[in-house]
């Protein structure tokens, strides 16, 4: 056994044990005061401690709480690499996701950088692109969800940092467990793939508030509350592909839409806070409609004020992507902010990195971004920037690897 592999199940032992006591922080804080005043080491929070299985019947990172970081990167083939060497790839790199998730050193090479923490929620993702059936000689094995997505009015698309062979998307509770991900995944990939693109996220860390909530965007709007629930009976059936499907590699699995939206923050943040819940369709303080109740009260789209004109506007965000206002057309909201810096003009190239999973992207999100293109109050505080569809496997079982029905069909 290895010197780090000692270290490191020593110290997750040691936190599991801490475990109940950890599940208090984010309520009373009152362990980060004692880290802040004691010079004995502090055990790992719950946050540290919390793992998530890589194999079962769905991937991780697609109904699992958000996470606090987040990387997704892009690769593409390398020239003259097909399907065996695709094959040989995505079974390196499960075999390396079940690691780092279970908190384990990424194998001898391992560099250090997540060596005192424990696995944080770390979830690694893998899905496949358009061209990556071009690659592999796997056309007919092609889904029609994959077709190219529509051209809409918003787009300002940089092709460079758009769609790619690959694509993978990691999210974890700490930034230096989620690096090292990143960057053990990137060097395992060889000479079989190279990046395309690769894009940092951000949300609000977990324990940061009172109680649970929904996650803010950078405009300060409570963000992905209209989400399908769980709980909800057709959930499976809006989320994830059949068990029925044509193309039985894709059982269990889902399809992705990746969007980089910049927000034009400067101009945003010069509306009154009144029309900026009008735009939306919500309170801000709490993102109750604006018709009323809590954030999970349903809009009241019929009511009117007494001006007889809707309290909800026509074109708000809220209203025009409502399932009910699209046919049922629903998708699973699970983005990442960003800021990537401020441009020369002082603008912040700041936003959402756009992710949403659905079971067909032609019933999910092309008809409700449709529809917001025609006329959704927000449309001019955006700016689409890159894009990509990816289509994600369903998890695998023990002794499988992510793709393995589809490359050795």
């Amino acid at each position: 056994m290895r010197d780090n592999d000692i270290s490191r199940r020593r110290l997750l032992g040691t936190a599991g044990a801490a475990g109940a006591t950890g599940l208090v922080f984010g309520a009373a804080g009152g362990a980060a005061a004692h880290a802040a005043s004691s010079d004995s080491p502090t055990p790992l929070t719950a946050i540290g401690t919390t793992g998530v299985a890589f194999h079962g019947t769905h991937q991780a990172g697609i109904t699992d709480p958000q996470q606090a970081h987040g990387h997704l990167v892009a690769f593409d083939l390398a020239p003259g690499a097909g399907r065996k060497e695709a094959a040989t790839l995505m079974r390196r790199w499960s075999a390396l996701a079940a690691d780092l998730m279970a908190g384990r050193p990424a194998g001898d090479g391992d560099t250090g950088v997540a060596l005192d923490a424990g696995p944080s929620s770390l979830t690694v993702t893998f899905g496949f692109g358009r061209t990556f059936f071009d690659r592999t000689s796997l056309v007919a094995e092609r889904p029609v969800q994959l077709d190219p997505l529509p051209d809409f009015s918003s787009d300002r698309l940089d092709r460079k940092r758009s769609d790619g062979d690959l694509w993978v998307q990691i999210g974890a509770d700490d930034a230096l467990v989620a690096f090292h991900a990143l960057r053990a995944i990137q060097k395992s990939a060889g000479d079989a793939a190279r990046v395309r693109w690769q894009m940092n996220g951000f949300n609000r860390s977990r324990g940061a508030t009172a109680t649970p909530m929904t996650a803010r965007n950078l405009m300060g709007q409570v963000d992905g509350t209209g989400n399908p629930k769980p709980s909800e009976p057709d959930f499976r059936r809006r989320v994830f592909v059949p068990d029925e499907t044509e193309h039985a590699w894709m059982a269990g699995g889902s399809y992705a839409v990746v969007r980089r939206i910049r927000m034009l923050l400067d101009d945003w943040e010069k509306l009154p806070l009144r029309k900026q819940e009008q735009v939306i369709g919500r309170r801000k303080a709490d993102g109750a409609p604006l018709t009323g109740g809590s954030e999970t009260t349903e809009l009241a789209l019929d009511e009117t004020g007494r001006d007889g004109k809707p309290v909800i506007p026509a074109n708000a965000h809220a209203r025009i992507s409502a399932p009910e206002q699209n046919g049922g057309a629903a998708m699973l909201r699970r983005p990442f902010s960003f800021h990537d810096g401020i441009d020369a003009d002082g603008t912040p190239d700041a936003g959402l990195l756009f992710i949403c999973w659905q079971a067909d992207p032609l019933r999910g999100f092309v008809p409700v971004q449709r529809k917001l293109d025609r006329g959704d109050a927000l449309s001019p505080f955006i700016r689409h920037e890159a894009s990509g569809l990816f289509a994600v496997p369903g998890g695998p079982a023990k002794g499988e690897y992510v793709g393995q029905r589809l490359l050795e069909g």
